[in-house]
C-alpha cells in the first residue's frame, strides 16, 4: 500500500465529460446509474447472473437475442419489444437469472459504460453494494474516478448523490482525497440530502419520468444501503463479479 493520503477520488458528472477528466492514470472507474442499469446489474448478480454483456444500441441487442441470447433492453424507460427484460431490478429473479449469460442495453447505463471500456478496470457502483464497493476500492491501490452515467449526456441528481456517498466513504478511509471541485459538491450534495434520500429524491427528474411509466416501484429499493456484497467488474467485453 502507498502512504496515507496518497490517492485520489474524482467525480465526473456526465460522460460528456469524461474526456476532460484530470486524473490521467493509475484509476478504476466506477460507473453508476441508479435508475435504473447499476441496480439491477447489482441486483441480477447477488441474484446468480454468471455474466452480463452491455451492448451500447438496441441493434446490438436485438441482434444477440436473435442469436439465442437473454436480452435485457429499453430504450426512455419502456422495454423494448423484443426484450425478455426491461431495466427493473425486480425483474431478476434467481428463478430467470441464475447461472445464465445476459445482454443488456439501456438508454444511458450500457453506453456510457462502453463509452469507457478502455479503461484500465471498471466497477459497477450502486447503494445497494456501496460498503462492499467501497472496501473493495480501498483493497486496490489506485486513483478513483466516478462516473455518473446521467440523463442523455445531462447532469441528474440520483447518480450525483450516490457518487458524493462513495467519494465520503473513500475520504473517511486513510488512502484518499479529494483535489477535484465536482468531487467536493458531490460530497456537499450528499450532505444535504443522506438524511430524507427519498424525500429528496422527489426532486429528480428520472424519478418522475419513471412515475409517469407506471415504473417507480424500484424507487424505495434503488436507495437502500447495502443490500449486497457483490462487486460487479467490466473488463471491456462483459461484466462478472469482481475479484
Amino acid at each position: 500500500m502507498n502512504c496515507e493520503k496518497s490517492r485520489t477520488v474524482e467525480v465526473c458528472f456526465t460522460p460528456k465529460l469524461f474526456s476532460e477528466i484530470i486524473t490521467r492514470e493509475n484509476y478504476i472507474v466506477v460507473l453508476t446509474d441508479i435508475l435504473r442499469a447499476t441496480t439491477s446489474i447489482c441486483t441480477a448478480f447477488a441474484n446468480g447472473v454468471d455474466r452480463i454483456i452491455p451492448v451500447a444500441n438496441p441493434d446490438e441487442a436485438r441482434n444477440l437475442k436473435e442469436a439465442g441470447y437473454m436480452v435485457a433492453s429499453e430504450q426512455d424507460g419502456k422495454k423494448l419489444d423484443f426484450a425478455d427484460f426491461g431495466n427493473s431490478a425486480f425483474s431478476f429473479t434467481p428463478e430467470r437469472v441464475s447461472g445464465k449469460t445476459l445482454v443488456y442495453c439501456t438508454t444511458n447505463g450500457t453506453r456510457a459504460l462502453n463509452m469507457v471500456k478502455t479503461a484500465d478496470q471498471i466497477a459497477i457502483g450502486a447503494f445497494i453494494n456501496l460498503g462492499s464497493l467501497a472496501h473493495w476500492l480501498e483493497a486496490r491501490d489506485k486513483n478513483v474516478v466516478i462516473l455518473c452515467s446521467g440523463w442523455k449526456n445531462k447532469f441528474c441528481l440520483e447518480d450525483s448523490l450516490f457518487a458524493g456517498a462513495l467519494a465520503s466513504e473513500l475520504i473517511k478511509s486513510k488512502y484518499y482525497l479529494a483535489e477535484c471541485d465536482s468531487a467536493k459538491a458531490a460530497m456537499d450534495l450528499w450532505k444535504l440530502a443522506k438524511d430524507d434520500l427519498l424525500g429528496y429524491i422527489e426532486k429528480a427528474c428520472h424519478r418522475h419520468r419513471l412515475k409517469k411509466l407506471g415504473l417507480d416501484d424500484v424507487i424505495p429499493y434503488s436507495f437502500q444501503m447495502d443490500l449486497t456484497q457483490v462487486v460487479p467488474v467490466f473488463d471491456g467485453h462483459e461484466i462478472r463479479i469482481g475479484i
